[in-house]
């Protein structure tokens, strides 16, 4: 194959469309702060820093999705 023939893969079609899931786009997640338990919604390229008292140590809240795991 050469360089003229190569068409670099679309976001319509990538290895997740063809498998039959659906791609979820990235979303802001909620931080609680460990200092002031303020909630905090970051982005991905956002610092990690308290946007109401400025403290650098944050808590990913809880999922409220049901998980359940198989001991034996």
């Amino acid at each position: 194959m050469n360089r003229e023939s190569f068409v670099p893969p679309t976001a319509q079609f990538s290895s997740s469309a063809a498998t039959g899931r659906a791609v979820q786009p990235v979303s802001a997640i909620t931080y609680l702060c460990a200092n002031c338990a303020a909630p905090n919604t970051l982005n991905r390229n956002d610092p990690v820093r308290c946007r109401e008292c400025g403290h650098r140590v944050l808590y990913k809240q809880r999922t409220r999705r049901m998980v359940q795991f198989e001991a034996r």
